[in-house]
C-alpha cells in the first residue's frame, strides 16, 4: 500500500511517519514541504502523487491565534481538507483525515458519541468542522478521526510543559475544571491501519482517544507522579488547580467537557483503548525514566 501523510513534522505526523516508514510505501510532506495554505501547490503536488491513502495530520492548530488569523484557519483547516478530499476521490484513494473534541461546546457532562451534534465556540473548532464537512461530503468512505489532548515523543506537549517546570520550578499549576482525555500518538498509529480499508463501515466519524476523563491538573498529576516513579528528579511533586476563568490571557474559548466516547470505535475493533493512566505511565517510562 502507497501511503502520503501530510503534516509529518508534527506531533501525530512524525510518530505516523516513523512507525509506518518500514511497513509501507511511504511518501510524506512536512510544513516547509508542502504550506496547506498554498491551495495551488497542494493541488500540483498531490495530485502527483501515487497514492492509495492520504493521512492529514496537518492542521492550523494555534486555537488564540486563530481568532485572529481567521481566513488563515478556514483556509488550512477547510478549503484545504476540501481540496485533499476531492483529490482522493479523483484518484480512487481514501483520505484519513484528524480532527478535534474543539467541534463541540462543551455543555454536555458525558461523553460526546459521533452523533452528537457539532456546535463549535471558537474559529479553531470552526474551521475544523467545516474541514470534516468538506471531507465527508466529497467521498463516502473517507474517514474524520477526532482525537484531543494529543500528546507523543516526537514534539513537546502540555504534558512535557509540566514536566519541564516541576523540573524547575517548585510549584506547578494547571487547570482544574477543564475535562477531556488524553490520546497517544503511539496508540492512534496502532489503531489506525485496521481503518485503511475502504469498507463503508471503516468510514465517516470516528473518536479515538485514551479511555477515561480527566482534568489538565489530574492529568499534570499523574504524569509527575509517573516521574516520580522512574526516579526523575523533581522540585515540584504537587499540583495545584487554576480556574479556566483565570486564563484571562487567551483570546478563544475552550470547551470545558469535551470527552470523546469511544464506544463505536471499541464496538468496530473488539478491543477498547487503554486508559490514559496507562498511556501517560508508558510514555514517561519510554521516553523520560532513562533520562
Amino acid at each position: 500500500m502507497k501511503l502520503v501523510i501530510l503534516g509529518a513534522g508534527g506531533r501525530l505526523g512524525a510518530a505516523l511517519l516513523r512507525e509506518y516508514g518500514d511497513k509501507y510505501d511511504v511518501a510524506s510532506f512536512n510544513h516547509a514541504q508542502l504550506d496547506l495554505s498554498n491551495l495551488d501547490d497542494v493541488r500540483e503536488r498531490v495530485r502527483a502523487s501515487n497514492f492509495d491513502m492520504l493521512i492529514n495530520a496537518a492542521a492550523f492548530t494555534n486555537v488564540d491565534l486563530c481568532e485572529t488569523e481567521t481566513d488563515r484557519a478556514f483556509l488550512i483547516n477547510a478549503e484545504a481538507p476540501s481540496l485533499l478530499a476531492k483529490i482522493c476521490s479523483d484518484k480512487s484513494a481514501k483520505l484519513i483525515h484528524f480532527s478535534t473534541d474543539y467541534v463541540f461546546d462543551g455543555e454536555k457532562r458525558s461523553p460526546y458519541t459521533e452523533e452528537d451534534e457539532a456546535n463549535p465556540i471558537s474559529v479553531y473548532g470552526a474551521s475544523k468542522l467545516a474541514g470534516e464537512k468538506s471531507v465527508l461530503s466529497s467521498e463516502n468512505r473517507h474517514l474524520v478521526v477526532r482525537v484531543s489532548w494529543v500528546f507523543g515523543p516526537d514534539r513537546p506537549s502540555f504534558i512535557d510543559g509540566i514536566i519541564k517546570r516541576a523540573q524547575e520550578n517548585k510549584e506547578v499549576d494547571a487547570i482544574g475544571d477543564k475535562f477531556s482525555a488524553p490520546t497517544y500518538t503511539l496508540d492512534v498509529v496502532a489503531m489506525l491501519p485496521r481503518f485503511f480499508t475502504r469498507d463503508a463501515a471503516y468510514a465517516g466519524i470516528l473518536h479515538f482517544a485514551n479511555s477515561g476523563e480527566c482534568s489538565w491538573q489530574e492529568y499534570a498529576q499523574w504524569a509527575l507522579d509517573c516521574c516520580h516513579e522512574t526516579r526523575l528528579p523533581l522540585k515540584g511533586e504537587r499540583v495545584s488547580a487554576r480556574k479556566l476563568d483565570d486564563m484571562a490571557n487567551w483570546a478563544a474559548r475552550r470547551p470545558v467537557y469535551s470527552v470523546l466516547s469511544t464506544e463505536k470505535y471499541t464496538r468496530l475493533a473488539g478491543t477498547s483503548p487503554r486508559t490514559w493512566r496507562e498511556a501517560v505511565a508508558d510514555y514517561i517510562t519510554r521516553f523520560y525514566s532513562k533520562k
